[in-house]
């Protein structure tokens, strides 16, 4: 069984102070693939520990220092990584990366830890980019299916698919994150044959939810967004034997904004 975890830790820093290292011991996932890891790859190996082979595309680029950066952990040997998709403006803001790991069937999955803007429908430039970056990773992920590997990706999409994805999804039908053509751009991914694991085990909804605002009483209340995803190609998927949101139990033993989303596939 391979277990396998993403979760957008909200700066690595900041979420081993408030309990992740408890979580990741307790877990023990055999992949980690994080999001918003805002560290240096020295800051990053030193939380982490010795035990895991790490592939991390630490933003470079102005705008994104401090506020982007995605990694993958592994405690298999990474063949091979890459932080490059697409466009050459999107090389060095931290929002992509790839490891290939073999498999004990022999097979090589490529995982992908990505992290998606967060876009502004009030600033066209801003959502735009979050198109052209989408765009970008349909046509890397066509590329990678043709090869015909085990392809999961993982990651914080910045995008909630249906109404059962999110709370409050009336007052946020004009609002990035909800827009008609994020929702289609997943319906086309999955029309594809790309799969929503957490969809898949989560049931038919509301949720469940995979982020909450720190603000107010969105955690009590479990008025959150399902914007965390492990989407897989169908040989893979149709390994998978579940998919659940770690909730904390409460609001103080929150470590981050959003919850993980854990996975387990029979390869």
């Amino acid at each position: 069984m391979l277990k396998v975890a993403t979760v957008n830790v909200n700066g690595i820093r900041a979420a081993y102070r408030r309990g992740m290292a408890v979580w990741l011991e307790q877990t023990d996932p055999e992949i980690l693939l994080m999001q918003e890891v805002r560290a240096t790859d020295e800051v990053l190996r030193d939380h982490l520990g010795g035990d895991w082979h790490i592939a991390h595309a630490e933003p470079v680029i102005e705008g994104s220092k401090g506020r982007a950066g995605v990694a993958i952990a592994s405690r298999r040997p990474i063949k091979l990584e890459t932080v490059e998709l697409g466009p050459e403006r999107f090389a060095g803001c931290g929002r992509w990366v790839e490891a290939e790991i073999v498999l004990d069937d022999g097979n090589t999955l490529s995982a992908i830890s990505t992290y998606v803007f967060t876009g502004e429908f009030e600033t066209p430039p801003r959502q735009a980019e979050k198109y052209a970056f989408l765009d970008a990773i349909t046509n890397r992920l066509t590329a990678l299916r043709a090869d015909g590997r085990h392809v999961l990706m993982c990651g914080d999409l910045n995008i909630a698919h249906r109404e059962v994805d999110l709370k409050a999804w009336k007052a946020n039908r004009k609002k990035s994150g909800f827009l008609p053509e994020e929702r289609a751009w997943l319906d086309s991914l999955f029309e594809s044959g790309w799969v929503d694991l957490g969809r898949r085990f989560g049931g038919d909804g509301p949720g469940p939810y995979s982020w909450w605002s720190w603000r107010g009483k969105a955690f009590d209340n479990d008025a959150g967004w399902r914007i965390d995803y492990q989407i897989g190609s169908p040989e893979l998927a149709a390994s998978a034997t579940g998919c659940v949101v770690h909730r904390a139990p409460t609001y103080a033993e929150r470590w981050s904004d959003h919850a993980p989303v854990v996975a387990t596939y029979e390869i």
